[in-house]
């Protein structure tokens, strides 16, 4: 595992936006017309910045597969962290759903603890690339990161296909909410 550069913003953005796009999760505050991919690519790079500045990004070691960490008690309010925030729901979400959006997001933050955490946010691997072995190796290098730095691991997916890959991982289940979709909240303790 490799800590990327801001050099590796346009790699991580496409494997994302391509792991994502049928996503529930994504779907569900991304306007679902000919825009979704691009909107979609301006989700991820906008979750590459902030996690390049209150976080870490990681790729994989052959640059196939990729993950964006959250550290909540790092990130500030900053003029640039608020023209991010202007920018996504103007040109991502829209400024009409943008209500729905923060309605879901502290939906997810009061599951959260209020203890420091290793928040992964996103992990991907290239499409042509997934079921080898890329993206199990990089959780586990993860899990071995957030161990050294005595956080422990919160996550959620919209995939129920992905519960069992993250429990063989040490992953818990400890919330789950129902939007338009089933939300699983996860959790890998110390």
């Amino acid at each position: 595992m490799i800590k990327a550069v801001k050099n590796d913003r346009q790699v991580v953005t496409e494997i994302l936006a391509a792991s994502f796009s049928n996503n529930r999760s994504v779907n569900y505050v991304i306007p679902q017309n000919e825009k979704k991919m691009e909107r979609i690519r301006k989700l991820m790079a906008y979750s590459f910045d902030v996690c390049f500045a209150f976080g870490d990004v990681y790729l994989s070691d052959c640059r196939k597969a990729c993950a964006l960490v959250l550290y909540p008690d790092r990130k500030r309010v900053t003029w640039q962290s608020i023209w991010w925030d202007l920018k996504l729901a103007a040109t991502v979400f829209g400024l009409s759903r943008t209500a729905k959006v923060l309605s879901r997001e502290q939906l997810i933050k009061k599951h959260h603890p209020s203890d420091n955490m290793f928040y992964l946010w996103f992990i991907g691997v290239d499409t042509s690339h997934q079921r080898t072995g890329i993206g199990k190796q990089l959780l586990q290098e993860l899990l071995q990161k957030s161990k050294g730095m005595q956080r422990p691991v919160y996550l959620e997916t919209s995939t129920p296909e992905n519960v069992p890959w993250y429990q063989r991982a040490g992953f818990e289940v400890y919330a789950e909410e129902e939007l338009s979709y089933r939300l699983f909240f996860l959790r890998k303790l110390l």
